[in-house]
């Protein structure tokens, strides 16, 4: 099992090469706030100097430091002195480049991390990537991130504080990093930031191993054998102790190795009981430890998130498309497509149905049936008309004699301008259609044909060609649909079935009411001849016509006293309709006309209702369908446009290569895990 850490930093590797985040590997993240010995920890598994040293915030981006071990013999060649070395490290970003020097190392540390982060303390969460190849190491993989800080020194933000711990918890958050959580032993336990951090993420500690550093700085009289038995603060995975160099050892250049040295012999001196169990090599392989396990426990998960992110990039790639070889075929390929997949949105056997709303075919179905339909139905047939204004056409149209029937002139007038109330909802039906196949250009381009994404120039122009045959086709179904009410008001067919039905209902009403006025006729010849004899004496008393009128004082308008014109009526003067109470025979004229207004409106607005849709279909949808094909064909497939048209987006060759890289990636990886399988290592 051993050999699961190198296998993880194959993976590493592998993604690194396309500086990819997207796999969340098993890690160590060290976690502690500033001074606390994260550092000197680190140097210590190492076994070498290389990690930047000063007082304030040192580690300002995430350090991903890799050990491989390997053997004594595999040395390499130091380039300066043709002398053969056993330790040397690699940078991600400086490609194949062999540092063989630690304190290059270090310099390189703080070179790029003030080239991302600049030099005023700031911060980044660009992680710079570091592999070290030594006998001394075992395989691990390890996080430095920058301490835990209160208070902002210098040039430093004021949100410092909360910059850091967004960056610590960003990468503790994973759940395959075991989180190593540093704490000085001079400090109190119960206090200790990177604990508490820790169980933000991780409140069952199931992935936190707790390290003390600095025993031999505790007061005089002292010691961590509570903390280190773990009687103060449970630790599941455990509390280790370590001793550290101190800033006058590390002046000193004392190396690694005989600090290492010091640590065992302060250990069995001040902890003899716990001395096997705390410092740096017993940390090194509890760490070794702890990640081949968790390592093992995450491959499963790991594989099946590889697995689907290769059949995503799959899929990415695909729509990406290849490189344009045979531009005629591609073009028209491209214009063919696009054409089907526009009239299978219409029809509704689109490969991407939209689930979100109605779209294409369904959208005009509706516009037909429910928008449309309800709107007319909703129109009124009297709408608009008042009992005055019929009785006035009706009076209109008798001319200066005065009628025994209801003239036939004022019902066509006043229909008339019923049914043309219907042309402006027809026309707004065209106009929402026409909306509609405008809208299913962007749905093909967006769901339909991924290629076109391809090619922007191209797109614009199919748009551009079928947005013109639309707009040329607009008028024309205006047109059309302006003539079918057209035709309605040409001809009032008094004669058609469903009018002609309704007719005879309303002559059998007013043949009853006929009957009933020859009934009550005699009554009403009486009093005809009682206002008669009135009459004629009035005559005599100058009070029977509208002479006897004025005589009583009701004198013409501009008849004063003085005036030449008293005593003559004003024939210019014109009557104005005016509310008052309908006789029983204008009230029944007046039925009769909004009768067959509504009657005949009806059979006008069903006819409308029916023939709209038709038109419209026949002169926009269906001609589009039809013609769309020969239409971008003859506009497009031209071979001085090939060049122009099929000329890729600027960045669609950079995304293709990335998707490919990745794709590459994904599938070593897959290969990876597979050799572990084969050789029974998990």
């Amino acid at each position: 099992m051993e050999a699961l850490i190198p296998v993880i930093n194959k993976l590493q590797d592998v993604f690194n090469t396309v500086g990819a985040d997207i796999i969340q590997l098993p890690q160590i993240a060290v976690v502690g706030t500033q001074s606390s010995g994260k550092s000197s920890v680190l140097e210590s598994l190492v076994g070498r100097d290389l990690l930047p040293r000063g007082t304030g915030i040192v580690t300002r981006r995430p350090l991903i430091l890799q050990l491989v071990h390997v053997d004594p013999g595999d040395a390499r060649k130091n380039e300066d002195g043709g002398r053969d070395t056993e330790e040397w490290g690699k940078f991600l970003h400086t490609k194949n480049k062999i540092y063989t020097d630690f304190d290059e190392i270090r310099q390189e540390i703080e070179n790029e991390t003030e080239r991302v982060s600049g030099n005023n303390k700031g911060i980044s969460d660009d992680p710079i990537h570091l592999k070290i190849f030594s006998p001394h190491v075992v395989n691990l993989t390890l996080v430095d991130l920058p301490g835990i800080t209160k208070v902002p020194v210098g040039d430093q933000p004021k949100d410092i504080e909360i910059q850091i711990r967004d960056l610590i918890l960003k990468q503790i958050s994973n759940p395959n990093c075991i989180i190593l959580a540093v704490t000085a032993a001079n400090t109190d336990m119960a206090t200790s930031e990177a604990l508490k951090v820790a169980r933000e993420v991780d409140p069952d500690g199931r992935r936190t191993l707790a390290v003390v550093t600095k025993l031999d700085l505790m007061d005089a009289g002292t010691d961590a054998m509570d903390v280190l038995m773990g009687r103060v603060i449970p630790v599941k995975l455990g509390i280790i102790g370590v001793v550290n160099r101190s800033q006058l050892d590390i002046n000193n250049k004392k190396l690694v190795a005989d600090a290492i040295r010091d640590e065992y012999a302060f250990l069995q001196k001040k902890y003899p009981s716990l001395a096997n169990r705390n410092g740096t090599k017993y940390l090194a392989r509890t760490l070794n430890r702890l990640l081949m396990h968790h390592i093992r426990d995450c491959l499963p998960e790991l594989k099946t998130r590889i697995n689907i992110l290769a059949a995503q990039y799959q899929s990415l790639l695909s729509s990406y498309g290849e490189p344009v070889e045979d531009q005629s075929a591609t073009l028209l390929q491209l214009i063919t497509k696009f054409a089907t997949e526009y009239c299978n949105t219409i029809e509704g056997t689109a490969k991407y149905i939209e689930t979100a709303e109605l779209c294409g075919g369904a959208r005009i179905c509706y516009i037909f049936h429910e928008t449309f339909g309800r709107t007319l139905e909703s129109v009124d047939p009297l709408g608009g008309l008042s009992t005055i204004d019929i009785l006035t056409a009706i009076r209109n149209a008798t001319g200066p004699r005065p009628s025994l029937f209801v003239p036939e002139v004022s019902f066509e007038l006043l229909v008339k301008k019923q049914v043309k109330r219907l042309e402006e909802p027809s026309l707004r039906c065209v106009e929402l259609v026409h909306e509609e196949m405008q809208r299913i250009i962007q749905h093909c381009s967006n769901y339909s044909t991924q290629e076109l994404q391809r090619f922007p120039k191209l797109h614009e122009a199919i748009v551009e060609v079928v947005t013109s045959l639309l707009r040329k086709r607009l008028p024309i179904t205006n047109e059309m649909v302006h003539n079918l009410v057209a035709i309605e008001l040409a001809y009032i067919n008094t004669k058609h079935p469903d009018f002609a039905d309704a007719c005879g209902v309303m002559n059998n009403n007013i043949e009853e009411h006929r009957r009933n006025r020859m009934r009550e006729l005699p009554a009403a010849v009486l009093r005809d001849k009682a206002h008669a004899a009135a009459g004629s004496q009035g005559e005599q008393d100058g009070a029977g016509s509208w002479r006897g009128m004025l005589k009583k004082g009701e004198d013409a308008p501009g008849s004063g006293p003085g005036s030449p014109l008293k005593g003559v009526v004003n024939l210019l003067d014109v009557p104005v309709p005016v509310a008052r109470k309908l006789s029983s025979r204008e009230q029944r004229d007046c039925e009769v006309i909004e009768r067959l207004i509504k009657s005949y409106f009806l059979i006008v607005r069903k006819n409308i209702q029916d023939s709209v849709p038709k038109a419209v279909m026949h002169f926009l949808v269906n001609h589009v369908k039809d013609s769309l094909q020969s239409e971008l064909v003859g506009q497009l497939y031209k071979s001085g446009l090939l060049n122009d048209l099929l000329t890729e987006s600027e960045d669609m060759a950079q995304r293709r290569k990335e998707a490919a890289d990745m794709l590459q990636a994904l599938h070593r990886a897959s290969h990876v895990i597979a050799e572990i399988r084969e050789t029974h290592l998990w």
